[in-house]
């Protein structure tokens, strides 16, 4: 799917269990799930807010914080991006609202 992705996402794995002081995403990762959700909600909301005002450069911004805490959260539960991408190849050429009612039931 995306090398940046992947090679961000490696680099997140690579700070679980690093020092909290001097590393952000560590510092994630020692406070918990709650704070990471946290996290990945305030960024999406942040895009959104962007979104509306039609800031094209602030919704690349807050696009790629939203990213790189998801990828953070994906982390913290053991998913790896090829998960998600498996899901999302599985999905390919199925109607939206197929896809979506199929989930519902």
């Amino acid at each position: 799917m995306s090398k940046v992705l992947d090679d961000l996402y490696a680099t997140i794995l690579s700070r679980k269990g690093a020092d909290a002081q001097t590393s952000y995403t560590a510092s994630l990762f020692s406070k918990g799930t709650a704070k990471i959700v946290q996290k990945v909600g305030e960024e999406a909301v942040e895009t959104c807010i962007e979104a509306i005002q039609g800031d094209k450069e602030k919704i690349k911004s807050e696009s790629a914080d939203l990213l790189f805490h998801l990828l953070v959260l994906w982390a913290d539960q053991g998913i790896k991006p090829e998960d998600v991408y498996a899901v999302l190849e599985a999905r390919e050429g199925t109607s939206g609202i197929a896809e979506k009612n199929s989930r519902s039931q």
